[in-house]
Parts: structure tokens; sequence; C-alpha cells
């Protein structure tokens, strides 16, 4: 009898590689985990460093698409664990019924949810300093890495991080979730108010630059017409690399523990 399914989806910038360490995790625990790519991403970081141009272009309704093909081959709903914007598409997957439990780390703004922090604008802009990065991929440098992820780890730690893990991102995700609150049929629009869906948990960094706690709370909100479990759990002193720097067995742990109180 094979165990629970989980799938980890990754956000911008990031190998599904970079998943590894929970998987192991996961699995000796008794759960069946796999990490798929996005549509477009080569099997190694450095092959994906290489082709950018097949990175580019994918939008929130491709990647989520892609990732419903993968959980109907599935024997059973999977929990969804993202982070960044692998959270958003767990939720959008979560409301969709496509899983029986999401974890949404640091998750990507859903259509509705209005504050935008200067620190998330900053953490953006190598993409939106040019409209045509829209049908691009963008990388970024390891500076911009720094302020983005590793700003709560040591700068070496976070130069380590983006040699290991750090690959181009299409820009069309972060085009749709920037005019989400303006366009009425969003890709970046979640269905908060499924009543039948599994229960969700929101977990948010208090030093995160690129999802800032305000984004992870203003979120939490969306869901209040949801009779749904719907919990919110923090790490004030972590950044946007929680879930790829030395503290992600705490993160990863939290997750397990709650899981279980949900029996699942």
């Amino acid at each position: 009898m094979t165990g629970t399914p989980v799938v980890f989806i990754h956000g911008l910038w990031l190998h599904a590689t970079s998943w590894e360490s929970w998987a192991e995790l996961f699995s000796a625990a008794g759960y069946d985990p796999i990490a798929p790519g996005w549509p477009g991403d080569s099997d190694t970081v450095e092959a994906s460093r290489a082709n950018p141009d097949s990175i580019a272009d994918h939008g929130i309704d491709d990647v989520t698409r892609h990732y419903q093909a993968i959980i109907d081959t599935l024997p059973a709903r999977p929990i969804l664990i993202g982070h960044s914007f692998g959270g958003m598409i767990a939720e959008k997957l979560l409301g969709l019924d496509y899983g029986a439990a999401a974890i949404g780390i640091d998750a990507a703004q859903i259509k509705g949810v209005l504050p935008l922090p200067l620190s998330a604008l900053h953490s953006t802009l190598p993409v939106f300093k040019n409209p045509a990065n829209k049908h691009k991929a963008v990388s970024l440098t390891a500076e911009q890495f720094r302020f983005s992820f590793g700003n709560a780890v040591s700068e070496e730690e976070s130069d380590a991080l983006y040699e290991r893990w750090a690959i181009p991102a299409p820009g069309k995700p972060l085009f749709e979730a920037a005019a989400a609150n303006f366009s009425l049929h969003s890709p970046a629009k979640v269905n908060t108010g499924n009543e039948g869906r599994g229960p969700l948990l929101l977990i948010m960094g208090g030093r995160d630059h690129t999802v800032p706690e305000a984004i992870t709370k203003a979120t939490v909100k969306q869901y209040r017409h949801s009779p749904a479990v719907t919990e919110l759990e923090e790490f004030s002193d972590r950044g946007h690399s929680l879930t790829i720097d030395s503290g992600w067995r705490k993160v990863a742990d939290l997750c397990l523990a709650w899981l279980a109180k949900q029996g699942l």
C-alpha cells in the first residue's frame, strides 16, 4: 500500500530539485512525494539555465493545467505544498478540488489581495523594468537573489543557494498577478469561497522581502467566507529562502505536524 501522494510545487527562480530534502523527509514519514517542474523546465538546474527560451511565456493557467494533468495520473488526491508562486498554484488547485489539503509557503498574492509593499516591488523589479519581459524568461543576479530570497541568511549562504538552485523564471505570471485586481477573469483568481475544499495552511516569513507578511495576512482574509479550515503560521525571523536554506527542516517539520493534526 502506497502512502498519500504529496505534490511539491516550486515558485519562480528555483528549480524543482530544490525540494529534494523535503521529498526525502516526507517519504520517510510515509508519504509518496513528487516534485515536478513547471512546463518548460529542464531536468537539471544547469540545463534549465542553458534553455531559458523553453521556460519563457508560461502563465499561471499554463502552470495550473500542467499540474492538473500530473495530478490526474495519481491514485488519490494529493497534499499540495507550494512555495511562492507555487503556493498560489497550490491554492488554485485546492480551490478546484485537485488536492486533499494545501500548504502555501510565502505564497504569491492572489486576486483580491491589495497590499503591495515596497520590498515586493523591489524584488520583482528585474522583471517589470522591461515590459517585453512578459514573454521572456528572466534570471536574477546573485545580488538580486540575496535581496529577494537570502536577506535573512548570511551572504555566503545566499550565494551558495543561488549557485545551487537558481534558474530563469517566466515573467508572465508576475505581470498577470500585478494586473489581477484590474481583470475580471484574472488567472490569479482563486476559488476562496469553496466550502467543501480540504484544509489550507499559509506560512509566512516575517523578514520576507518578496512576499511580505502583509500579503499573506491579506490572503487569509480572502478565505473568511468559507467554513473550510484556513490557518496561518509565521516564522518571524525567516526570509523567502525558508524552504531551501539551513532552517528548512523547521518549516518542513511544522508542515508534517499540521498534516498530522488534520489527520492526513
